[in-house]
């Protein structure tokens, strides 16, 4: 059986193993914590503390974020291969719907989730704007690499030459 019984309470293992699994599974998919939790009805710390106690690799983290990007399916495929733990990008009218679906508060409430999970990563890799590197470079204060695809404001999407961000990427993972 998979009862357990801890004072007055029975526990069920099989209903704690399907909650754990879902939230991983929304995780992985790239629903944020807090999205993950509001989503289960559990609190976003539960979700954190469920991937401390499951991690089992840290250090050398590497994102990359990166817009208007024309090729973004190609990049985002050779930045998996290249094994980056975190990749978010976005097509010019992608990053317009982003902004449009959200209202003052949720875009704020995003906009600092992101700023929070990428302060998770020890290297990241902004493809963009000469303005918005820098933009990135103040507001994380840690190692972020610049990819230039244009001067600012871009508004079309760039072509991103493969290549040679997989050269920068094995340029920061050594």
């Amino acid at each position: 059986m998979d009862l357990i019984r801890l004072g007055e309470k029975i526990i069920s293992r099989r209903k704690l193993n399907n909650v754990i699994n879902e939230i991983l599974g929304l995780r992985a998919k790239g629903l944020s914590q807090t999205e993950v939790a509001s989503r289960l009805g559990v609190d976003r710390t539960l979700v954190c503390r469920l991937e401390s106690l499951g991690e089992i690799r840290k250090g050398r983290r590497l994102a990359v974020v990166g817009f208007p990007v024309l090729n973004k399916e190609e990049v985002q495929q050779a930045l998996e291969r290249e094994g980056v733990d975190f990749i978010f990008l976005m097509s010019e009218n992608e990053r317009w719907e982003f902004i449009k679906q959200k209202s003052g508060i949720d875009l704020f409430d995003s906009i600092m989730e992101m700023i929070a999970k990428a302060h998770s990563f020890d290297h990241i890799v902004i493809i963009g704007s000469n303005k918005r590197i820098k933009i990135f470079e103040a507001v994380l204060d840690k190692d972020v690499v610049g990819f230039e695809i244009g001067e600012s404001p871009i508004q079309e999407d760039k072509y991103v030459d493969t290549g040679k961000i997989i050269e920068l990427i094995r340029a920061i993972k050594e």
